[in-house]
Order: structure tokens, then sequence, then C-alpha cells
């Protein structure tokens, strides 16, 4: 029963999803649904019934999205070309004019349930329709001039009634007795509307206003007039690699995205370094037996963990604050100096290590502490006769034994640091900007906050451009984890 009632509820989404012209995705959509009645259905696939609903999550939030993104950095898709080849022809199909010199005025008047329509030309001409019910579909009506002995119509509406029926109106087509028919052309008047372009057989669309003709260019995404000039709204359209490419060659990309991408390698990298340096000799004070109140300094050290990570960021952001900081009110009374951390490159950088170290250095600390209990206490008693003192312990026997399980913890760190999106956008924004650059880039951007800017800040908000180099982002992570991968295994496989 319940089985049905989806398949039902599947069919009919699949006609809604294929009425607003998304055809493969209504295919698509009916395609799972019969895959959904084999699984529960079928024998032979009794065992993936459990599986099912796993691996639909993966399909629908993983490998989806990296396909769609995918595909669209081949094509143009940006705000300027946002609608497919077929919608924008039925854009400019459905676009009107009203011939000059034969509007009517017009007034609504109410007739119980439903309304009349009262039309004056300009010769004074008068014509009136039957009664008619106002809805969100198209109406043919006839109009008549009033016959002497008629029942006079009721007062005209106001002004706030008319504009509540202005959207029904438009739907309203009136013929009038010499053959001209009228709509709606304004909160006033009512005109012959007709076609603004109709579509030629060589697909082209031909102005009936003066002739001009608009042929696709398939190259641009545009429908383009005689002179060369594009009309809005463009199109979708492929365009190969020509994206990847242009991340390469064209210099106003490339050399921002070049130092944005090596400033990312070294806020990644020296994030983990910071945060594990700091970590790990936290790590250790705390494993120190003779240290008092060990407990309560653990948990004030795991306060920057438990904290959410953009609600620490924002108020850090506040005490960096270049005016009334409480950072910069303390620098300029102990140094007489008031740093720019906002709009100086390398303050602002240094500021975001500083904050992320912050933010990552518990999570170091809670993983060198395991791992420095698992080593036994006769290699640091073996070492104490031989007269080693702390620093000797720590570089001989705790980093060397920590060292080999911590590696693939910290190349995720730094996979996860090259995607940190979160700090950049909420303490910097990726700003201060270079100067002279067409496409927005920041000195502090990393690549993810760097694609970001390009989908959604730029004036032409570039989506397929910010595909292609998400797509990159992605393979470099995949790369990552890969070598993650390879080094646990490595580590998995040597003898203890």
């Amino acid at each position: 029963m319940l089985l049905s009632l989806v398949v039902l509820a599947g069919l009919y989404l699949s006609l809604q999803v294929y009425l607003s012209g998304q055809s493969l995705a209504a295919v698509s959509l009916v395609a799972f649904l019969g895959l959904t009645i084999y699984v529960y259905t079928a024998t032979r696939a009794y065992n993936y019934r459990y599986l099912f609903p796993g691996l639909v999550a993966v399909l629908l939030f993983v490998i989806l999205p990296i396909a769609i993104n995918f595909s669209i950095g081949f094509t143009n898709y940006s705000s300027k070309h946002l609608l497919s080849f077929s919608q924008a022809t039925k854009y400019f199909l459905d676009q009107t004019y009203t011939e000059d010199g034969h509007t009517l005025a017009f007034t609504l008047h109410p007739d119980g349930a439903a309304y009349r329509i009262r039309l004056e030309a300009e010769d004074g001409s008068i014509f009136q329709t039957p009664p008619l019910a106002l809805h969100a579909t198209k109406v043919n009506v006839n109009a008549q001039p009033p016959v002497a002995g008629d029942a006079p119509l009721a007062a005209a509406v106001d002004t706030r009634t008319l504009i509540q029926n202005l959207k029904a109106l438009k739907l309203v087509a009136i013929h009038l007795p010499n053959g001209m028919t009228v709509s709606a052309a304004g909160l006033r008047e009512f005109a012959p509307v007709r076609k603004q372009y109709v579509k030629a057989a060589d697909g082209s669309l031909v102005d009936q206003q003066d002739g001009a003709v608009l042929r696709p260019d398939m190259t641009e995404g545009f429908y383009k007039n005689a002179a060369g000039e594009a009309m809005q709204p463009g199109f979708t359209t492929g365009v190969g690699f020509a994206h990847y490419v242009r991340i390469v060659s064209d210099r106003a990309l490339s050399e921002p995205l070049a130092q944005i991408f090596i400033w990312t390698v070294v806020f990644a990298g020296l994030s983990v370094v910071f945060a594990f340096s700091i970590g790990v000799i936290l790590a250790v004070l705390m494993n120190w037996e003779a240290l008092a109140g060990r407990g309560l300094y653990r948990v004030l050290l795991f306060i920057p963990y438990a904290v959410p990570g953009f609600i620490s960021i924002l108020v850090f952001k506040g005490l960096f604050n270049e005016n009334s900081g409480e950072i910069n009110l303390l620098l300029g009374h102990l140094f007489s100096i008031n740093p720019n951390w906002f709009t100086d490159p390398f303050l602002a950088k240094t500021m975001l290590l500083i904050v992320n170290t912050w933010l990552g250095f518990p999570y170091m600390m809670l993983l060198c502490m395991g791992l420095i209990k698992a080593i036994p206490a006769d290699l640091y008693e073996a070492s104490a006769i031989a007269g080693a003192g702390p620093l000797t312990n720590f570089f001989k026997i705790t980093l060397p034994l920590i060292a080999k399980p911590m590696t693939p913890l910290l190349i995720s760190a730094f996979a996860f640091n090259f995607n940190n999106f979160v700090i950049v956008a909420l303490l910097t924004g990726g700003r201060p900007d270079f100067l002279g650059t067409k496409i927005p880039a920041g000195t502090t951007d990393v690549l993810v906050s760097y694609t970001y800017r390009i989908a959604f800040e730029d004036s032409g908000q570039d989506f397929g451009l910010a595909s292609a180099l998400s797509t990159v982002i992605f393979l470099m992570v995949v790369l990552l984890s890969l070598v993650n991968m390879r080094i646990s295994k490595t580590h998995t496989s040597e003898p203890a």
C-alpha cells in the first residue's frame, strides 16, 4: 500500500516536472520509480532493499551534485545565460506589442459574482461584454454596443480591485463587431495585441513591427540582430574546454589564480603546522603528572573546539576591529601601534592564520594526548636512566612515535584547510582585493572562496567558469585523499 502511494506521488511529480519543461528530469524520475518498484517487488533484488536507501542518498547528495557541477563547467551558464535555448526562444515568441491609434478605454463593472467590461473607443463608440468570470485561464468573449432598454451597469470597481484582477484581465480577448480583437494593454486600456516575433523556417525570429531578423548564435548563446548586437536574454550553450583553457591562458584570471593557489597551499600548510605544534606541546604538558590542575587546564583548552567555529570567527572579527577592537586597543596602549588587520594583505593573512590556529589546535591536542598515552612508560624510564632530559624525550621518543599515526590525520587536516571557505568568508571575505583585476580576487582568498566570488559576487556571475574551477579543486582534493589512503595503507601494513 505504501509503495503504491509512493509510486502514484512519483508519477504525479514526474508529470508536473515534464509539464514545466524539464523532460530529462522527468524521464530520470520515472526511471528511478521503475528501479524502486523492481527493488522492492522482485525476489532477485531482495538483498538490495536494505542498501537501496543508502545508495539513493549517495546518488542524490554526492554523485548527482558532482555530475551537475562537472557538466556546467562545459557550458556558458551565467547570469546572462540562465535560460535554455527553447526557453529563450519561447520568451521572444511570447513578446507582444500594441498597435498605435486603436486603444480603447475600459472600466470594470461587477455583475453578481461575475464582471462586465465596458470599452469606449476614441470616436465615442461604446461596447460591453456579457457577464464573465475572471480566472487564471484564457477567455474569448464578444462585445456589442449597448441596446436601449438594457439594465444600466453597476458602478465601476475602484483601482485596488482593478489591480487585483489585472492578471486575469490580460487573459481576456474581446472580439469587437468590426472584427478587431483587443486585450488588456494597461491599467485603463484595451488594444489590439499582436505577437512581436514569429519563427521563420530557418529558425530565425522575425520582428513583425519593423521586419528585423534575430538569428541564434550557438557559440555565444545569444539571439543577434543584423548589426551583431546580442539580444537579452541569452541561452545556455556548450563551450567545450573553453573555461579550462581560460584558467590557464587568460592572464586576467591566471595571474591572481596563481597567487591564490600559492596562498591556499601556504595557508593550509601553515595552519596544520601551527595547530599541530601547539597541540602536541600542550598534549605533552597535559600528560605531565607533576602539573597541578591538569583537569581544569584540559577543559579550558578544549573550549575553542567546543564553541561553534563560526561564532569564534565572528568574535575574533570583532576583537581584530581596527578602530574599536580590543586587540588594537591593547596594542595601542602598550606599544602605540594600530595594525590594519583588514586592509594590509600581510596582516590579514597573519590574522587568518592566528584564528585558524586557535580553532585547530584543540583537535590536534586531543589526538596527541591519546597517542602519547599509548607510548609505553618503560621508554621514558630507560631514557631517564640514560640521563636524557625532556627535550631529548620529546624529539627522540614522543615525536617519532606519534608522527606515523598522525601523518594521515595531518594530510586530512591539510585537505580540510585547503577548502576552508568558512573562515575566509566570515573573517576577511577574501579581502583586501588585488588591484587591476577584471574578476574580483582577494589577497586572502583561497581557491574555494575565489570560486564562490566568481559565481556569486562578480557582476557576470559566471557559473560555468566557477564550476570548472571547482572541478579542478575537487580533483586536487581527490588526489590528496588518494595520497592519504596510500599512506594509511602503508602504516597499517607495517609491523608494529
